[in-house]
């Protein structure tokens, strides 16, 4: 699993000109699910997600995590994190997981997030989506399973 994670003050996400998604301040995530990935990878990757310490206290270090803020999470299936771009110019997106395999551990992720508490919004599953948001830093990280 491959995440993007932006700190924000807000985000939001449409499909169809309608907001199904929106959080205040927290953690708008980019999530790509490859094909080969388990339910560890979620979990691994939710846990680092939940404790990663990229808030800032009173003297601006990062010291506070999404949990110490009890901050918001929105998180978007995104399988074009999987792209490769080694050869041509044309991405290769056979390393992401197909459907079938990447709704059961998207949903699960998300279900995982609010069963630890947090308040979480999606984006809709294979939909045409737009995502708004205000980056707050603006701090981005890049998270991978694969690399733990």
């Amino acid at each position: 699993m491959r995440a993007v994670v932006q700190r924000v003050t807000s985000a939001h996400v449409t499909v169809d000109e309608r907001v199904v998604g929106q959080i205040g301040s927290g953690l708008a995530v980019l999530l790509g699910i490859a094909s080969d990935d388990r339910p560890d990878d979620a979990q691994w990757l939710l846990a680092k997600l939940l404790d990663l310490r990229i808030f800032e206290h009173a003297r601006g270090k990062f010291d506070q995590s999404l949990r110490d803020r009890q901050g918001e999470l929105l998180v978007v299936a995104q399988f074009t994190l999987l792209a490769d771009t080694r050869k041509g110019r044309r991405p290769s997106f056979s390393d992401a997981a197909r459907p079938e395999t990447a709704i059961p551990l998207y949903e699960r992720f998300v279900a995982t997030a609010r069963a630890e508490g947090v308040r979480v919004a999606t984006g809709e599953f294979g939909a045409h989506m737009q995502v708004a948001l205000v980056n707050d830093g603006p701090v981005t990280i890049i998270l991978d399973s694969r690399q733990r």
